[in-house]
């Protein structure tokens, strides 16, 4: 008896020295090491932003959100307030955030970067006050602000190198009478042209690729890959590298067939041995009056990716996405929403994440931002479902990918120390 008394001590005394290595609260978060896949949710409050850093520090940014001037007097009410402050702006937060995090620290450079489609809270908005680049070419904001900052390796986007699906983005942003977008894109384009000129590739996100977002070194780290499930109309089939058209009734001549573009968004899984995560952007499955049923991209896209890990919430929770055939054909143990305004989530979004009739297993839930407006409009539910509603998210996959752990940080402090921590959680497949 009491040596098996003096094991489970020492197991005990083990395991919490373990956690202790992954965070503490109130300390700053323990630096990546080689075989963490770390999983940055980066919270702005501006739109999203996320960085993973791959086991063997192959970095990756995926979208660089920032929609909202920062002197819009509907921040903090409507729209989340620039977190930690409005010192700097966004895409200096994000760039700022992501030299805390990387391996090189201050010299980090990014090996890819993927904007999932063209809206703003997604790949930065043009606004008056936005200053410009370096080479006057160019208004620094989201990802043109963050690409000016930190060296980009291989920039990829849904559109490359036409932009012309469903129609010619730039011939229609200068026909539009909105000017903002229009110079939003050739704010992008001048951004696509100062990132070349300096060394960095830019592709078209090929759906059905398993090989085109790639480790530094793929052989320390067989376990580890990125799929490539969707971009416009283009769906893996889950079989080698094919892909099926989504859009059939797309006609070019007729604006009526155009999907909308959230539906085009690009969508990913990253597996790491027996640990998945899905992230699909802004993609819908709820359809309105008068939508196509072309609409819905959730459902082919959930039936090919299966059960997940992790999930981040599409389209930010809104409304018309996070359907329930998704909800029950992906089954997350933990669901993460990019959220920065009042109707992130929907309520009726937050009723299927949570009700036991659409998947009986436990799962927990976390927001970057949580508006009072929210709280105030849907109430109690709020509080029993969220684990967190404020602060970066980190999800810390340990070497070989059969534990997790997820790492909220504190994102009203510049130094960003670790504000609560989750887990360990066990993938679904190990």
């Amino acid at each position: 008896m009491n040596r098996l008394f003096c094991f489970l001590s020492l197991l005990l005394v083990y395991n919490n020295g373990f956690s202790r290595q992954i965070a503490v609260e109130g300390q700053p978060l323990p630096a990546w090491k080689e075989g963490y896949l770390d999983l940055h949710h980066i919270n702005t409050g501006n739109g999203d932003a996320a960085c993973y850093i791959f086991p063997d520090g192959t970095s990756m940014l995926l979208d660089a959100g920032e929609n909202v001037d920062p002197n819009d007097k509907r921040a903090g009410i409507k729209f989340s307030a620039i977190r930690p402050d409005n010192s700097r702006r966004a895409y200096e937060w994000i760039a700022y955030y992501i030299q805390q995090v990387h391996p090189r620290g201050r010299n980090a450079t990014l090996d890819y970067a993927l904007i999932t489609h063209f809206d703003g809270d997604h790949f930065g908005a043009w606004y008056p006050t936005a200053p410009k680049s370096p080479d006057g070419q160019f208004s620094l904001s989201g990802i043109m602000g963050v690409g000016a900052l930190l060296p980009i390796g291989t920039m990829l986007d849904r559109g490359y190198p036409g932009y012309s699906f469903p129609r010619d983005m730039y011939l229609a942003a200068q026909k539009a009478k909105d000017s903002g977008y229009r110079k939003t894109l050739e704010s992008y384009r001048g951004f696509l042209n100062y990132g070349k000129a300096r060394g960095m590739t830019v592709a078209p996100f090929k759906a059905g690729s398993k090989t085109q977002i790639s480790l530094r070194q793929p052989e320390k780290f067989p376990g580890f890959y990125v799929q490539n499930i969707k971009v416009n109309g283009k769906i893996w089939t889950g079989r080698d590298s094919s892909v099926i058209e989504h859009f059939t009734q797309y006609n070019a001549a007729d604006p009526k067939t155009w999907p909308d573009e959230n539906s085009l968004s690009a969508v990913l899984a990253i597996h790491y041995g027996p640990f998945v995560y899905y992230t699909g952007g802004d993609c819908a499955g709820n359809l309105s009056y008068g939508d196509p049923a072309s609409k819905d991209v959730e459902t082919p896209v959930a039936k090919v990716v299966g059960e997940v890990d992790v999930a981040v919430m599409d389209h930010h929770g809104n409304r018309d996405a996070v359907n329930e055939f998704q909800v029950k054909a992906l089954k997350p143990r933990v669901w993460i929403g990019q959220t920065w305004s009042a109707d992130h989530p929907g309520h009726e979004v937050l009723i299927r994440m949570t009700t036991p009739y659409l998947y009986s297993e436990p799962r927990d839930i976390f927001s970057t931002n949580m508006l009072e407006a929210n709280r105030i409009v849907i109430g109690p539910l709020i509080d029993r479902s969220y684990k967190s509603q404020q602060g970066h998210i980190l999800v810390r996959v340990l070497p070989g990918g059969e534990t997790y752990y997820v790492i909220i940080l504190d994102d009203s402090k510049k130094d960003m120390p670790v504000k609560a921590v989750f887990g360990p959680y066990q993938s679904k497949k190990k």
